[in-house]
């Protein structure tokens, strides 16, 4: 037979592959000849995926799998539970992702849709936030701590999606009342289906916290934001239009919702028995309070807003919300430090031997949120104005004595949520639903005369004004509560503290 290149590449190409199966041949047709019948060729490695994109791939195949297989209850778990540090780890970055998105967000839509259309996403935002805490319900705290699950978690499901599509109707009336042309509606309706998301979203991450497995729901809540983030930055800066941009990071929050949330929490946790209609009653029954107060709450708050729209230009949205930014972060660094010790001041309350040392706590958390406050009014006094302006291409210099006065309303209300938290230590929040109302009906009446006088000034004077006076209604509220107690028969009256 006469000698044939070809039939002696692949005869090499046999032998070679019988040697180093690694190797990845080309085609014939496309392997350059070398001398008689050489080839010249070098092995192709196996490409390396990033960390993120393995992670990503296996999820994705783990998630397909169990779809495949019709139920996502029944896998097996795979993350491991009970780490103290990195629970803490992760829902500290959760909660501060999440807490930082509305400023990110507004300072995003302030550089490329301008003041005036910021401050409408700003308006829709504030909505939002309360629709999200209707959603919400005040539910999670009983559910975490529904260790031996006299709830199902699906009657908690259950009772969520009824908070939720509850919530989403009662944005779709606000519009509608306040007659919102088509643009603004648009926004609203992103923004609020992306906050009820993160209201529904919660029931799911509170079965991680209560199957031992909070930093699970940490990346959950953490993940979404930066998504809705980087979809409303990207689609904002490409088509200049904050209608698509809202519908896209509602879209956003759907997608991490179905694809990350729900089947992370149904994967990693135990199968719930079936919902109780009796169960999803109580829920509502035993929610209704602490829902009451946080919502209560944040209308007082929101307040001076809802009387701006429509007395004032909504550029004054923007300027209102950026200066409570920083007074914000002085509400979220003090919960950062308190909210880990509750269990433990709970603990020491019950020793009625150690209440001296109770007291103490309280009164360094006070001195705390003192040096919190004054360390954020330097900052904002020196390089806090400045930075503002460059972030958001505004001048903020010309309302440095109104950032003074909204850092100082900043210490008061998280003054005022670690008092409430302490009531509630004590057992004693229905003792206080009334001093809210007293506040609320404040909010209504001091906002309409000063907004109307002095705009934006008066916004927020009547702000600082209003929690000044919720603060002071409950220290006297706490201190009958004290006396009340102190006035109890004590079984360990006359022992000193251990």
């Amino acid at each position: 037979m006469p000698f044939n290149p070809l039939n002696a590449i692949k005869e090499r190409k046999a032998k070679r592959a019988a040697a180093a199966p690694h190797f990845r041949e080309a085609p014939l047709d496309a392997m350059p000849l070398s001398g008689a019948g050489g080839v010249s060729r070098t092995p192709v490695k196996p490409h390396k995926q990033g960390p993120v994109a393995r992670l990503v791939n296996q999820w994705w195949t783990r998630l397909l799998q169990s779809v495949y297989q019709g139920s996502l209850s029944e896998q097996e778990a795979e993350y491991a539970e009970g780490s103290a540090g990195r629970d803490y780890l992760w829902n500290t970055i959760g909660t501060a992702v999440w807490g930082f998105t509305f400023p990110i967000l507004t300072v995003v839509a302030t550089q490329l849709a301008g003041a005036e259309g910021a401050g409408m996403f700003s308006m829709a935002f504030v909505v939002g936030t309360l629709l999200m805490i209707a959603s919400n319900y005040g539910v999670r705290n009983f559910q975490v701590s529904d260790i031996d699950e006299l709830n199902a978690f699906s009657s908690y499901q259950v009772n969520r999606w009824i908070t939720g599509i509850i919530a989403l109707l009662a944005g779709c009336a606000y519009c509608a009342l306040r007659g919102y042309d088509a643009s603004m509606t648009t926004i609203c309706l992103g923004v609020f289906v992306y906050k009820i998301i993160d209201g529904v979203a919660d029931v799911y991450e509170g079965r991680l916290q209560q199957a031992d497995k909070l930093y699970l729901a940490g990346i959950s809540q953490a993940l979404r934001s930066v998504l809705v983030v980087a979809v409303f930055a990207v689609l904002l800066l490409i088509t200049r239009s904050l209608e698509i941009a809202a519908i896209g990071m509602a879209v956003a929050a759907v997608a991490s919702f179905a694809l990350v949330t729900v089947p992370l929490a149904l994967l990693e946790t135990e199968k719930s028995r079936r919902a109780s209609m009796e169960e999803v009653r109580r829920l509502f029954t035993q929610g209704f309070p602490l829902f009451a107060a946080l919502f209560m709450f944040n209308l007082i708050e929101s307040m001076p807003k809802f009387v701006m729209e429509g007395a004032i230009a909504y550029e004054n949205q923007l300027y209102f919300n950026a200066l409570y930014f920083p007074a914000q972060g002085i509400l979220l660094a003090t919960g950062f430090i308190y909210k880990p010790q509750l269990v433990r001041l709970a603990s020491i309350w019950a020793n009625p031997r150690k209440r001296r040392r109770f007291d103490i706590i309280m009164g360094a958390v006070m001195a705390v949120i003192l040096v919190i406050t004054g360390i954020t009014a330097t900052f904002m006094g020196t390089i806090g104005l400045p930075l503002m302006s460059f972030m958001y291409g505004l001048d903020f210099e010309q309302f440095r004595p109104l950032a003074y006065l909204m850092v100082a309303a900043g210490g008061v209300t998280a003054a005022i949520d670690f008092l409430y938290a302490i009531v509630t230590v004590l057992r004693r929040q229905g003792d206080v639903m009334r001093l809210y109302l007293i506040a609320f009906a404040a909010s209504v009446v001091l906002p309409l005369i000063l907004v109307n006088l002095f705009a934006l000034t008066g916004a927020v004077v009547s702000y600082l004004a209003v929690m000044v006076l919720l603060l002071g209604l409950l220290i006297w509220q706490y201190v009958i509560i004290r006396l009340e107690i102190s006035r109890s028969r004590d079984p360990f009256a006359g022992f000193s503290e251990e």
